[in-house]
């Protein structure tokens, strides 16, 4: 939240319970799959590490991300790698307050809409506006996704 509001981004927090699936926490939430957005840590090949923020009804596409990162091998790092470059375990992963300001690219399709992400800690979400998300965290705002 302090990151959040250094950038000056308003984001409304809320407790949820617990789903088996993301139509699951979509309806928990009242919104729509697409709504929920994940934020993927992705390794680089020279032991960076970047956000993908990916809507839950879609995929991230390696070939996209690669080319638009420029490198041939991006990749998932483990849960204890993810948590380490974060400081947020998998789940929880928001680039708002990550210990390191890595890079974040946004796929194109969350544009236009209030999104769901996670909010750093388990039972919580964080509703904010995509759009002004996107730009306080200066991210690139692409097609990187492709269907579930």
């Amino acid at each position: 939240m302090a990151d959040a509001a250094a950038r000056g981004l308003e984001v409304r927090v809320v407790e949820r319970l617990a789903a088996n699936s993301l139509e699951e926490a979509a309806q928990i939430l009242g919104i729509q799959p697409a709504d929920i957005v994940k934020s993927l840590v992705v390794k680089h090949k020279d032991g960076s590490f970047l956000f993908a923020l990916i809507p839950g009804d879609r995929q991230i596409s390696w070939p996209k991300l690669r080319a638009l990162v420029g490198v041939n091998k991006l990749s998932l790092p483990t849960a204890d790698v993810a948590l380490a470059a974060t400081g947020y375990a998998r789940g929880t992963i928001t680039p708002l307050g990550s210990t390191a300001a890595w890079p974040v690219y946004a796929d194109r399709t969350i544009t236009g809409r209030r999104i769901s992400m996670g909010a750093g800690e388990h039972g919580y979400s964080a509703f904010v506006d995509a759009d002004a998300l996107t730009a306080a965290l200066g991210a690139v705002v692409a097609d990187i996704s492709e269907p579930n």
